[in-house]
């Protein structure tokens, strides 16, 4: 949470990222200086300008919540790997909020350089929703160009990648600019009460956790007549790891980092797990996982038991489980049982929307500068731990995986590219140690 929940800084990735860029005192959660408004927007306007990185279902949602958090608000340029789905975002965007969504055919970039074109192109803030890969080297160009940032969920898919992320934060930190992250929950008023009431002792000291994200499969696309490999990929980027990170590192880490945020943003020591594809074998479906079992130790000793999966027919539920010496407290749910019993009755904005809305509030100057980087890199290598771990077989610590050379970019960037999609087979697949 971004103001009641500032970071313990005692260690970011334990000793790894330390000699990577040192954390300054002042890279905060949230930090105490406000921002220059008059700095904010482009030419002394009182507009500010938008920009989408990514025109998917989560980009076009990330542009209806931005502008749902202001009437100054005005998205102006888009950016996105492909035509058609532009085409479609503006169709609909454009039809939905025709006075704030105003982006001409100039301000409208397709193909892997789209990022570059959309930041340099007048505008305040970037929202970064494009698949995950992509998101350092966005991150890095638009804290380059002085914008702010809205970034989704996880902001990288392998240890080289979260590292340049952290980087890029620490220099937006010190150039005042504010970074949000798509880890909604941060935003959620009900979880942040209830968070509130366990870092107060309401379940006395923490034992265990249990976290569940147990769901059905999602969308698929099928491979096109004559679609290069990368092409392919690409569109079908969710069951790719290089693009995604897995399932566990691009959906289950809002788990994990309800997890970590419980211990006040202080990693796990070490993991191991196993998983594996039981009912995602067609070749359609890429080379990542369909379920996870991960069990975290913190250097406390309590654990997180993590379990995630996509099986069709199943039973599914979402929920954090809390065991304290005290009681016990389900997190979504907003309840707490034991000796200290409580239940969350407030009123609950739309944290997608309430994440936009306090993001623009930064950027006009109405509240102190806010950079969620730190957690969101924390949460994203701790995921990353857990498909490692279940990927080799092996028990890893989060300073290897941390310290790890392993970086999943392809040669290149180009429709030509070859590649390939082998699965990861515990036991013989090798996680790259430093």
């Amino acid at each position: 949470m971004a103001e009641t929940n500032p970071t313990d800084r005692r260690s970011f990735l334990q000793t790894s990222l330390a000699t990577t860029a040192g954390v300054a005192a002042t890279a905060v959660t949230q930090s105490s200086r406000a921002v220059d408004a008059k700095a904010v927007h482009q030419g002394g306007s009182d507009v500010i300008r938008v920009g989408l990185v990514g025109c998917g279902g989560r980009g076009n949602g990330a542009a209806i919540n931005a502008m749902n958090a202001g009437k100054d608000i005005r998205i102006v340029s888009v950016g996105d790997l492909f035509e058609d789905s532009i085409k479609i975002s503006k169709q609909s965007l454009a039809k939905r909020n025709p006075e704030q969504f105003v982006v001409d055919d100039e301000h409208t970039f397709v193909g892997f350089d789209c990022f570059e074109k959309v930041i340099n192109s007048d505008i305040d803030v970037v929202l970064l929703a494009s698949p995950p890969h992509y998101r350092p080297a966005q991150i890095e160009a638009a804290v380059a160009a002085g914008k702010h940032i809205f970034a989704e969920k996880p902001i990288a898919t392998d240890p080289a990648g979260v590292r340049r992320v952290l980087a890029a934060c620490q220099e937006a930190d010190a150039k005042g600019l504010n970074v949000v992250s798509g880890l909604c929950w941060r935003y959620d008023q009900g979880v942040r009460e209830t968070m509130g009431k366990l870092h107060d002792g309401a379940v006395g000291d923490i034992v265990s956790t249990q976290a569940n994200y147990l769901t059905s499969p999602i969308w698929i696309r099928a491979r096109k007549p004559g679609e290069s490999e990368m092409h392919y990929q690409c569109r079908n980027w969710y069951y790719f790891t290089w693009l995604s990170g897995d399932h566990y590192v691009e959906q289950f880490i809002h788990s994990l980092d309800k997890a970590m945020w419980l211990r006040h943003d202080e990693p796990p020591v070490k993991a191991y797990g196993l998983g594996g594809r039981q009912t995602r074998s067609d070749a359609t479906q890429g080379n990542i996982y369909d379920h996870f079992a991960v069990i975290y130790e913190w250097a406390d000793g309590s654990k997180t038991h993590a379990y995630t999966r996509q099986f069709s027919g199943s039973f599914n539920q979402t929920e954090d489980f809390i065991y304290g010496t005290k009681g016990m407290a389900k997190v979504l749910a907003h309840e707490i049982d034991g000796e200290s019993r409580w239940k969350f009755s407030g009123n609950k904005p739309n944290m997608y929307d309430h994440e936009h809305v306090e993001l623009f509030e930064a950027v006009r100057g109405q509240r102190p500068q806010i950079n969620n980087g730190e957690y969101m890199c924390r949460s994203t290598m701790m995921a990353i731990l857990g498909r490692e771990v279940c990927y080799s077989g092996k028990e890893l610590t989060y300073e290897q995986v941390a310290n790890s050379p392993q970086d999943l970019s392809p040669p290149s960037y180009d429709w030509d590219q070859p590649l390939t999609a082998e699965v990861a087979n515990p036991g013989k697949y090798q996680f790259p140690l430093a």
